[in-house]
């Protein structure tokens, strides 16, 4: 998957989520992912390649950066909460949607639970449910 498919697939999936509003809040180069004010994705250029940035568990997120060259530790973010995302070959859409719905889910975990808009425990891969 190239760059421009993988931002498009990307913002696409987190458009489909329950409450994600896009932002702009460090100018037109970022575009920043929010629900309910919380931010669970980025998506720019770093240096020159179009890159997505995505929350997720530490050790998940480790497992992530051993198994796939395409995914570093988070631009500009945590490196131990936080990956980087880059096109290329082996990058299905498959996984840009679990890596996007992944992060949106532990963001919304951490809301009180009066403010989320979905159940993270259960919301999306049904592999996933109940965990």
């Amino acid at each position: 998957m190239n760059g421009p498919t993988l931002h498009k697939t990307a913002a696409n999936c987190a458009q489909e989520l329950p409450g994600a509003l896009l932002d702009h809040p460090f100018g037109d180069d970022w575009e920043v992912f929010k629900v309910r004010g919380k931010v669970f994705m980025l998506m720019t250029e770093a240096p020159g390649r179009p890159v997505v940035i995505l929350k997720a568990e530490p050790g998940e997120a480790l497992a992530l950066r051993d198994q796939n060259s395409h995914i570093t530790p988070g631009y500009h973010m945590n490196k131990k909460h936080w990956i980087t995302l880059e096109g290329g070959k082996g990058v299905e859409k498959s996984l840009v949607r679990e890596l996007v719905t992944e992060s949106y889910r532990l963001v919304v975990a951490g809301l009180p639970k009066a403010e989320r808009p979905i159940d993270p425990h259960t919301h999306g891969n049904g592999a996933r449910a109940g965990r």
